[in-house]
């Protein structure tokens, strides 16, 4: 293992945390390649619950080296909180075992603000976002406009970019019927944070990756939300704005394709999806219920309940393909049993055809009606299984057939 992507094949929430801190173990590095605090990871060590929103999972192990990467957008006041929450529990003493990149964008409270009045003014067409400021704070970055992690250290200069920006997100919220943004408040808090979190300054995690890679070290690199979350390649417009693709990781850390050996693809045995958009699997009754229940569906950052489907298959096969991943993950597989039986869908019809490949037209996928396969379940409590020989048969079948139809 030199380089290895873990990237989510569904719309996130797949478990990725889960089989990130089993490789952070044997890791030199863990690297945040995208993403914010929208999402999280939830990880139960020794029977103490941890979740980190942006904080590398890798943080549990203190022999690795955890990066945050020019690609990430960071909420400054909740890295804060993590890294307190992190040194209560015993963990990163270190302050060396986490640095962040002096290019990642910097989130502050307008993102916020900005981002949860424009859901609210959608009414019916709400996109679903967690409100966290992320689409504001990379809108920032494409419009050159960003304050980067490195401006919080050159006071001279920060005062007139948060000026700046301040005249145009004051504008935009008062547009809204929000109150403004103060700038001396901004300016506290960045003063503040900036240098609790200066002993983690990296002025360029590029050049420590590449030399990590070039020494032959162990990299894992992790993101955030999942495939069909893309802003390019997903259901648009219900998207992160972010790229989530194991592709990203070279344009967002600063690292060659060549540095990157293996691509490990995240997925439930069934599917969940939280806030908007087209859900073909989708099951709204007592089923879906049951999955929700027994899987404790509930998202790690905002509590919000996640709609559950049957395996999507289709989306999978998708999901293989443009992240080029060159194994699965099968997650939750626990979770089905007891089930009468499992549906997998395997196709879609739309508009009398039947549909093997993903449809990326705007609005086809919402048209798209499943076409399932049955499949016999099983009874048995399964969690305890420790080898794929000590699973009932009807399981055994299930996973073959997954890995058949995806290749």
């Amino acid at each position: 293992m030199s380089g290895i992507v873990v990237v989510g094949s569904q719309w996130g929430d797949e478990g990725k945390g889960k089989v990130v801190d089993v490789f952070s173990s044997q890791s030199d590095y863990v690297v945040r390649y995208q993403g914010g605090a929208n999402a999280g990871h939830t990880l139960i060590v020794d029977g103490k619950k941890t979740v980190l929103h942006l904080v590398p999972s890798g943080i549990l192990h203190p022999s690795t080296t955890c990066v945050i990467a020019a690609g990430v957008v960071l909420d400054i006041e909740t890295l804060f909180q993590e890294i307190q929450a992190l040194k209560a529990n015993g963990l990163m003493t270190n302050p060396e075992q986490l640095l962040i990149s002096d290019n990642c964008t910097v989130l502050l409270s307008y993102h916020r603000k900005l981002d949860q009045a424009r859901e609210s003014s959608l009414g019916r067409e709400k996109i679903g976002t967690t409100g966290k400021g992320i689409g504001p704070a990379y809108e920032d970055r494409a419009s050159r406009k960003a304050i980067l992690f490195g401006d919080l250290f050159s006071p001279d200069t920060l005062k007139e970019k948060i000026q700046a920006s301040l005249k145009e997100k004051n504008y935009l919220l008062k547009m809204y019927g929000q109150e403004p943004v103060s700038e001396d408040e901004i300016l506290s808090t960045v003063t503040k944070f900036a240098q609790e979190l200066k002993p983690h300054r990296c002025q360029d995690t590029s050049l420590l990756v590449h030399k990590a890679s070039k020494k032959g070290q162990k990299i894992l690199f992790e993101g955030a939300q999942g495939t069909l979350l893309d802003l390019m390649h997903g259901t648009y417009p219900f998207v992160t704005s972010s790229s989530t693709l194991a592709g990203s990781v070279c344009s967002s850390v600063g690292i060659g394709p060549r540095s990157i050996d293996k691509v490990i693809g995240i997925t439930k045995a069934y599917a969940t999806r939280v806030g908007s958009g087209p859900f073909p699997t989708e099951l709204d009754n007592e089923v879906g219920e049951k999955m929700r229940s027994v899987g404790h569906e509930f998202g790690a950052t905002t509590g919000r309940t996640r709609r559950c489907g049957w395996l999507d298959l289709v989306a999978l096969r998708y999901a293989v393909r443009i992240n080029g991943i060159t194994n699965l993950a099968l997650m939750k597989i626990d979770v089905l049993s007891g089930f009468d039986e499992i549906k997998v869908c395997t196709a879609y019809e739309h508009n009398g055809e039947k549909i093997t490949d993903y449809p990326t037209s705007p609005g086809q996928l919402a048209e798209a009606t499943p076409i399932y396969k049955t499949l016999p379940c099983w009874n048995e409590k399964i969690e305890d299984a420790r080898a794929l020989k000590e699973l009932p048969t009807a399981a055994r079948d299930y996973i073959q057939f997954i890995a058949n139809e995806v290749g």
